[in-house]
């Protein structure tokens, strides 16, 4: 990403994803995010990227709202996210077979 400037860049925020880049096991990143996050915060940030998943499976928020919990609101900032964002979304998503390349 040549051209992409971050609005929360620091030293502080590189400090932390290089931590997670050093994860190597989903057991490592239960351990480490069970420790720095509460567990509503896990939950919410795997609700999302549940529901951007599902937004690109075509999915329509009733369908959504019903499987996850997520509210309109939440579904919608995601979809917002998907269509407007800087593709992290896309990134992993595509990553993980979720969503093909335009």
């Amino acid at each position: 990403m040549a051209d992409y400037n971050s609005k929360i860049e620091s030293q502080q925020v590189d400090g932390l994803f290089e931590a997670v880049l050093k994860l190597e096991t989903i057991e490592e990143c239960y351990r480490f995010f069970e420790d720095i996050c509460t567990i509503k915060e896990i939950q919410s940030i795997a609700q999302r990227l549940e529901v951007a998943k599902l937004l690109t499976l075509n999915k329509t928020y009733s369908e959504i709202e019903k499987e996850t919990g997520a509210s309109t609101a939440t579904i919608s900032r995601i979809n917002r996210s998907l269509n407007y964002g800087v593709d992290g979304y896309k990134i992993v998503l595509e990553r993980l077979g979720y969503f093909k390349e335009e």
